[in-house]
């Protein structure tokens, strides 16, 4: 089976989407490629478990991606070893009534992760210049002192969003948070398929809207955002990773080996030390224990 590196995904310079495969072959069938991620989602467990105990970091993971490209299923299946104490997953639907009454960057800072614990988000703080970008009358919403109509919205304004984004995630890596941003990258013809499938399997009839009818015709538009968004904020203490997702096996395995990777560089990442006392009177509290 193929091996890569992080770094074979992730954006360190300019990049086109278009230009980018939404196809990465591993060499490998189905069968052998989950077999390989069951493997590693076990390593990346346990792992867990080890940074819960050293508890200094936490750990950030930024899910993208247009409608249909797998996040859903991705967390199901690349977390599921994971002790359910040290993960906890939030989905950023549309902003509530309370939410738009702060800043649009609350809400994410509510749910970020504890230090030893992994913060999953299901859509993140990048909504706030892709779909209010595509859709700028849901600026409006805000309440933004000097948004009062849409021509009010400049280039501008997202180069300021851009940047304080930037900034909040530089804050939050200076302070012992480890962040980790995919993009899912499908071409058209697979999301394509996949509606097709959720209109017409009975089962999968609660997944599909008309409303990702709508927003798949203003499909070049996410992407040019997308592209922008990606370029703008990829760096190296906050890299994006551009993840092939029309073949959703290959796309789990690639983030959950990436996320393994990069961890396991992090050698301070260690169980504590027993305090001495108690080490030196392991064989004394074992012995009381088999006394009883």
């Amino acid at each position: 089976m193929k091996e890569f590196a992080p770094e074979t995904f992730q954006v360190n310079a300019p990049m086109h989407l278009k230009e980018l495969p939404t196809r990465f072959e591993l060499d490998a069938d189905e069968e052998r490629i989950e077999k390989r991620l069951k493997k590693i989602r076990k390593k990346l467990g346990k792992l867990q478990d080890t940074q819960y105990a050293h508890g200094k970091y936490g750990v950030l993971v930024c899910l993208q991606g247009m409608d249909t490209s797998g996040k859903d299923s991705l967390i199901r299946e690349v977390f599921k070893d994971f002790n359910s104490r040290g993960v906890v997953v939030h989905s950023f639907k549309v902003p509530t009534e309370k939410e738009l009454k702060h800043d649009y960057l609350w809400r994410h800072y509510l749910a970020l992760p504890e230090r030893g614990k992994f913060s999953i988000f299901n859509r993140t703080h990048y909504e706030n210049v892709l779909v209010t970008r595509v859709h700028p009358e849901y600026l409006l919403g805000e309440n933004l002192p000097h948004v009062n109509t849409v021509e009010d919205v400049t280039p501008e304004f997202w180069d300021r969003r851009l940047e304080q984004i930037r900034n909040f995630e530089k804050h939050l890596t200076e302070n012992g948070t480890l962040i980790f941003k995919f993009y899912l990258h499908l071409s058209k013809e697979e999301q394509k398929n996949r509606l097709l499938r959720r209109l017409e399997k009975e089962n999968k009839h609660w997944k599909f809207s008309p409303g990702d009818l709508k927003e798949r015709v203003l499909w070049s538009k996410y992407q040019d955002c997308y592209e922008e968004a990606l370029n703008k904020t990829s760096l190296p203490h906050t890299p994006w990773f551009v993840v092939p997702a029309d073949d959703k096996p290959t796309a789990r395995y690639i983030v959950a080996k990436i996320i393994y990777d990069v961890l396991s560089r992090y050698s301070d990442i260690q169980e504590p030390d027993l305090d001495p006392e108690v080490k030196k009177n392991l064989d004394l509290y074992i012995r009381q224990l088999k006394e009883e």
